[in-house]
């Protein structure tokens, strides 16, 4: 069993996935670190990691100024899997893994009568709180607040969930079979937004399941980030279209819905979206991002 993350910058954050990942009740086999115009990243990665792991660190450049977050899934999958990893868990690298989050989605995998067909495993994830957010509060409402959306599962809890638009690669699992079976990520999104929601897509049309896995928890370190994304929106309204133009219907609606009320981006005559430079995207209110975009996805 392999543990993959994707690093561009976020060193820090990346010494706390590693701080959860040495508390694990199962260690994984390989921890792979994909770098994405990172050289320091390998340096980093070994330093941080226990002496005796086997520590990968395959890289990968920006694509026109973008992050190639779907490539790096993928190369990051076929880098596990080429060191003998059966089962893949992806973290983003801003997520601590609970204790037993690595032992907990090995169990399920493992475990062939629970759901048919290929099979993706979303642990729970809640998302620390700013620090001034967190000042304002005492005792237990300083802890990490569970995202809304996702059902918060006792530990040895399975569901299946209907709708697949609720995947998140913040914290999954899958089989190296099933990965393939789903086709990984499609590389033609580039950069932020929308390659979650068409993994989803993927596994629906291949007949597989989506299961929230109990017991596979993990926490979301805090960093800033504005609500909407518009340090994204270039990205997004790209990917936006790329996903309509395949799958017939819009994803991430609420945020190009804000994104056409700050005057940043507009339906054309086509009915596409496109950006605008009408409004300075430096004047949008910031908010702690908490990874709503309508139809859920990562925090990158």
């Amino acid at each position: 069993m392999a543990v993959v993350t994707l690093l561009r910058g976020r060193h820090s954050h990346l010494a706390g996935q590693i701080r959860g990942l040495r508390c694990q009740t199962h260690s994984p086999d390989a921890y792979v670190v994909v770098a994405i115009d990172d050289p320091a990243a390998h340096d980093v990665a070994r330093e941080l990691s226990p002496a005796d792991w086997k520590v990968l660190t395959p890289a990968l450049s920006r694509r026109g100024g973008r992050l190639p977050l779907s490539a790096a899934r993928n190369l990051g999958a076929a880098t596990a899997v080429a060191a003998g990893a059966e089962h893949l868990v992806f973290l983003d690298v801003d997520v601590i893994p609970d204790p037993t989050l690595v032992a907990r989605y090995c169990e399920v995998l493992s475990d062939a009568s629970v759901g048919k067909g290929p099979r993706v495993l979303c642990g729970d994830v809640a998302y620390e709180l700013a620090p001034a957010e967190a000042g304002a509060h005492a005792g237990a409402d300083r802890r990490p607040r569970h995202h809304p959306a996702r059902p918060a599962l006792p530990p040895g809890q399975v569901t299946v969930i209907d709708d697949v638009t609720l995947f998140w690669s913040l914290s999954f699992a899958v089989s190296a079979r099933d990965f393939v079976i789903v086709g990984g990520f499609d590389e033609d999104y580039v950069g932020y937004g929308a390659e979650d929601t068409d993994f989803g897509q993927r596994l629906s049309r291949r007949q597989g399941h989506l299961l929230f896995i109990g017991g596979a928890g993990g926490v979301h370190q805090y960093h800033p980030s504005p609500s909407p994304p518009v340090q994204h929106v270039d990205d997004i309204v790209v990917n936006a279209n790329v996903f309509a133009d395949k799958w017939g219907w819009w994803p991430m609606q609420s945020w190009l819905d804000q994104f056409g009320d700050l005057g940043l981006a507009r339906r054309g005559a086509t009915g596409r979206w496109e950006t605008t430079s009408a409004v300075s995207r430096t004047l949008a209110p910031a908010a702690v991002d908490r990874g709503d975009r309508g139809v859920p996805g990562v925090t990158t």
